[in-house]
């Protein structure tokens, strides 16, 4: 076509092989879940919510955690977990996830040394060997914290005040690898860890990225999962059913080989209830490497976004639907939030295997008749569909242009989960590339979804955001700050367009100031047509 952007003929380059970087490898990770019995003989485990301000997670339930750090190679720990002899680490691990990722049944000294670093740091338990007194054990403790606040490395300071770690309490219960959704990526291992009401010592958060800490039993916390309360990580459910169920110890195969958590090739992502998210392989804007589809319901169900034109992806993710087809999740219909190649690339293969509508706004449809890709109906603004399922799911559609003329987002009603398309990233820029681009609309667009109040923000590229009106402010704000240094500029007698770049842009890698061209000129013609200049 003649008028495809600058936005498009770059995912187009992308698409031909430009070389990009080499993903970076997945980060050794470790966390430990403490558990105790209640009276009445139930399991309850200590978990926490994360601060929104955190990059990773932030505002997400987990339990205590975190990258392993390379000083942790020179903890001495005594000792090892139960069970991480056991079979391959691998183990359950879906093709689709696996990856690069070092292979194994090891579980190394330096892992450990972190999971009991990161719990001590997280809720101030310390597992040291040999039996010392209680006293003596929160003088070594204390003792301990004053040095860390003097910011002596963990493992000095244990030296320092006789401590070596132990790790014989620990249990291995499993391997997860962080899906695709973006550069940081975690090879998580975790750990049980028996904390009886008993022990003289009990957790507490004592870290700042600890928002808030509570004892809950597994099945109250996926209560509330349920009615879109919280927002967890795979990992994090899986462990929360099975101790559900099993409890702790008849539990432990399930663990530490989580094959039921499986979609086919790829690994069950559902942040909240109804919207399974798979990662696919597309040719979009570094750095991101993945568009993620959506498949939105309880029962019927509607697939947004297959955007990759890669076979084998594709292909996995016609397997991972069959999966959820035996669950009772029917695709009824493609739903495609607009028409850029990085979403529409795999509709075709799809509508042809599952024989199903694609329906998407008269806008996209219009863009998408040239290349042979035909709609079979409208989405309108307004538009409220129910998806039949347990619970019915209930979305209301809403066009929402600026990156896009026929951009479509999709708000849930029940949880208030929104599926925001390329409204935000969460790993890379969003493109406003006039005349398909309009800063206009992008900003009004912005502004009426932070005012329906989404609870969770779904975007097609990166991580779910659990902050969706945080989000989408900072997005307004940090575009108004764009332009204030555009007028900045202009008072100051700069009109030429290369040093209106140069100044506003200043911060942008010179890869990317092509766009960032376009997205000035989306800018200038805002001011212009509010008389700004």
């Amino acid at each position: 076509m003649s008028d495809r952007s600058l936005y498009e003929r770059v995912l187009e380059r992308v698409a031909e092989g430009v070389e990009l970087p080499a993903p970076r490898p997945p980060r050794a990770s470790a966390a430990v879940v403490p558990w105790r019995r209640a009276a009445d003989g139930d399991v309850e485990v200590f978990w926490m919510r994360r601060a929104e301000s955190l990059a990773f997670m932030g505002g997400w339930h987990a339990f205590p955690g975190g990258g392993i750090a390379r000083s942790d190679g020179k903890i001495a720990v005594s000792g090892e977990p139960l069970g991480a002899e056991e079979g391959p680490l691998e183990a359950g691990m879906p093709a689709a996830v696996i990856g690069d990722i070092e292979l194994g049944t090891a579980v190394t000294p330096a892992v450990v040394a972190g999971a009991l670093r990161e719990l001590y740091e997280e809720t101030g338990l310390l597992l040291i060997a040999a039996e010392v007194p209680a006293e003596e054990l929160e003088r070594r403790s204390r003792e301990l914290a004053a040095r860390l606040e003097d910011r002596e490395r963990f493992g000095p300071a244990l030296d320092a005040v006789g401590a070596i770690l132990d790790a014989s309490r620990l249990v291995y219960a499993g391997r997860w690898l962080t899906p695709p959704l973006g550069p940081l990526r975690f090879d998580n291992r975790f750990f049980l860890l028996e904390w009886p009401e008993r022990e003289r010592e009990q957790p507490r958060a004592a870290s700042t990225e600890s928002a808030e800490v509570e004892w809950v039993r597994p099945a109250v916390a996926l209560e509330r999962w349920s009615r879109g309360e919280i927002i967890t990580a795979p990992p994090i459910l899986h462990l929360l059913r099975v101790l559900a169920e099993d409890g702790p110890e008849a539990g432990l195969e399930r663990l530490r080989n989580p094959v039921e958590a499986n979609l086919g090739p790829h690994r069950r992502v559902e942040f909240q209830p109804g919207v399974i998210l798979f990662p696919l392989l597309t040719p979009t804007l570094p750095p991101a490497t993945h568009t993620n589809t959506y498949l939105l319901g309880h029962g019927d169900s509607a697939l947004v976004d297959p955007g990759s034109p890669y076979a084998e992806e594709i292909e996995g993710l016609l397997a991972a639907l069959a999966a959820a087809e035996t669950e009772g999740r029917r695709v009824r219909a493609i739903w495609l939030t607009h028409h850029h190649p990085d979403h529409v690339g795999g509709v075709q293969r799809v509508r042809e295997a599952l024989g199903v509508p694609v329906l998407a706004h008269p806008a996209t449809a219009e863009r998408l008749r040239p290349l042979g890709i035909e709609i079979d109906d409208a989405l309108e603004d307004g538009q409220r569909i129910v998806l039949a399922g347990d619970p019915d799911f209930v979305v209301r559609v809403l066009h929402t242009p600026g990156h896009a003329r026929g951009h479509l987002s999709f708000l849930e009603e029940r949880t208030r989960a929104l599926i925001g398309g390329d409204m935000v990233s969460g790993v890379s820029t969003i493109v406003v590339d006039p005349p398909e681009g309009d800063m206009n609309d992008y900003l009004a667009s912005l502004e009426r979804l932070a005012s329906l109040e989404p609870s969770t923000l779904f975007p097609s590229h990166g991580p779910t955001i659990r902050d969706a009106v945080g989000k989408l402010r900072a997005y307004i704000e940090h575009r108004l700050w764009r332009e204030e240094r555009i007028l900045e500029a202009w008072r100051e007698g700069v009109r030429d367009p290369e040093e209106l770049v140069t100044r506003v842009y200043d911060d942008a890698p010179e890869i990317a100031l092509p766009l960032a061209r376009r997205q000035l000129q989306a800018h200038l013609e805002r001011l212009e047509g509010e008389r700004l200049l």
